[in-house]
């Protein structure tokens, strides 16, 4: 016998909101880390080489100490062949979400400027 169940009611029951909470933020340290690197088996020193950047700043990137400023993601999508957005986009959206979770409560006594017509 096969199960059933209520489409309408489990996409009632889903909060996009709720999910996205329930997981932290990714930082791009650890996209660096896992997508990238281990894959390809490089070191920290072999990308920094390879980017002409010191060591330490992509130890410290893949450490999730440091974010992924507009300088370090313009050489990252040249040495991966990605784009320069990838990496921005994944540092603006980390520091976004991360500022969120800190602020909230505070943007939730903003109130709005009424727009005019």
């Amino acid at each position: 016998m096969s199960a059933t169940f209520d489409l309408k009611a489990l996409r009632a029951s889903f909060d996009p909101a709720a999910c996205a909470e329930a997981s932290p933020p990714v930082h791009p340290g650890e996209i660096l880390r896992e997508e990238f690197m281990v894959p390809l088996g490089l070191s920290a020193g072999q990308v920094a080489k390879a980017l002409g950047l010191p060591r330490s700043r992509i130890e410290r990137i893949v450490r999730e100490e440091i974010g992924i400023s507009t300088d370090t993601a313009l050489r990252l999508a040249k040495l991966f062949g990605t784009t320069p957005q990838l990496w921005t986009n994944l540092q603006a959206s980390f520091e976004r979400e991360t500022l969120l979770a800190e602020i909230g409560p505070e943007l939730e006594r903003i109130t709005p400027v009424p727009r005019t017509a």
